[in-house]
């Protein structure tokens, strides 16, 4: 028993030793590719390294939604071969490892382990075969509610026998959860109307038409939600143009993310982008600090969502949440000076924003 012991706090120290030496050294080099420019989540993913005290050198480059910069990224990993590269999105995951059954190395990084996030369905995407086992250099971390699940909270908020969704046919998040939705759709026993956005002359996303296309759904299909799924270029136009026209014909819209229910959709069940990137820095840990393989760290999600509500919303739709509703779902009433303020349950323990992962961080 003694030597045991011994044995193991021989181990532990070793490991400490080879911490300490990697600060005195230098710092854990990790090259970022985004999607659409900072958010969030990379705010989490630093605080978390801060907090921690863990020494990192974080290089980021910006994809900017134009996949040709990839190859220049792939090259740059190459010549200066971080410790760790972290990826945004599911377009860039898969741009950086490619699937799962198309291991190239001429094309793809495979020699670096990679911790994605924000990825919508990663075995649908085919990123990795299992979450539990990911079997190759890459895990990481999703950030969407279970598609029955946000469903379930759309029905309970107002029953519907007809789905809207508008999506991005190039982003292949989007194009993974809208399959989502239609086998769901079979179980529950609901139809779905799904409308891609357009593409230009150049094959790049518009968003022209969009809005007939959303005021058609309600009109000419009847549709009585409209989903959002999660789709970068859909956010960047929801407040603009896709949430006025929902509004115009008062077709309400359900967020699947925190970005989208900022754009103004009526609610949503969502995780927060910032928890998301501490979870992942957590991933990132494990492999950088731990000494853990990548294919041995299973891919998951926050373990609670948050259910919002936008009451200014909700007025304007004169579409009021049932009153059981009123016990569980995190309230967002806007202030006059453009913030908003936050009403969570008072019998929860800890506010739904602030979920806590799978496996909470050590």
């Amino acid at each position: 028993m003694i030597r045991a012991l011994i044995c193991l706090l021989a181990a532990a120290a070793v490991l400490a030793a080879d911490v300490q030496a990697q600060s005195l050294s230098r710092p854990y080099r990790i090259y970022a590719i985004t999607f659409r420019g900072m958010t969030d989540v990379e705010k989490g993913f630093q605080d978390y390294f801060a907090a921690r005290r863990i020494p990192v050198q974080i290089t980021f480059r910006d994809l900017n939604r134009d996949n040709t910069r990839m190859p220049g990224f792939l090259d740059e990993i190459r010549r200066t071969k971080p410790d760790l590269v972290y990826t945004w999105g599911t377009s860039v995951t898969l741009g950086v490892v490619g699937t799962f059954d198309q291991v190239d190395p001429q094309n793809y990084i495979n020699d670096v382990p990679v911790v994605f996030t924000l990825v919508a369905a990663p075995v649908l995407a085919k990123i990795v075969r299992d979450l539990k086992n990911p079997g190759r250099n890459v895990t990481g971390v999703y950030h969407v509610a279970p598609t029955e699940a946000q469903i379930r909270a759309m029905a309970s908020y107002r029953p519907f026998k007809s789905l809207g969704i508008l999506y991005t046919p190039t982003e292949q998040n989007s194009v993974v959860v809208v399959e989502e939705v239609r086998e769901v759709s079979k179980r529950l026993g609901f139809t779905v109307v799904a409308r891609p956005l357009k593409l230009d002359a150049n094959k790049k996303v518009t968003s022209e038409g969009a809005p007939e296309m959303v005021r058609d759904l309600k009109l000419r299909d009847g549709v009585e939600w409209l989903y959002l799924p999660p789709d970068s270029y859909l956010g960047t136009q929801a407040q603009k143009v896709i949430i006025p026209a929902a509004m115009s014909v008062n077709l309400p819209a359900f967020a699947s993310t925190e970005q989208l229910m900022e754009t103004g959709a009526v609610a949503g069940l969502v995780s927060r982008y910032h928890s998301i990137g501490q979870f992942t820095a957590y991933k990132a840990e494990q492999i950088l600090v731990n000494k853990v393989p990548a294919s041995k760290i299973p891919v998951e999600t926050l373990t609670r969502f948050a259910l919002q509500v936008r009451m200014d919303v909700a007025e304007q739709l004169k579409l009021p949440p049932p009153l059981p509703m009123f016990n569980y779902a995190e309230l967002i009433v806007p202030r006059a000076d453009g913030t908003t303020e936050q009403s969570q349950a008072p019998a929860l323990q800890q506010p739904q924003a602030q979920a806590t992962p799978a496996s909470t961080p050590r």
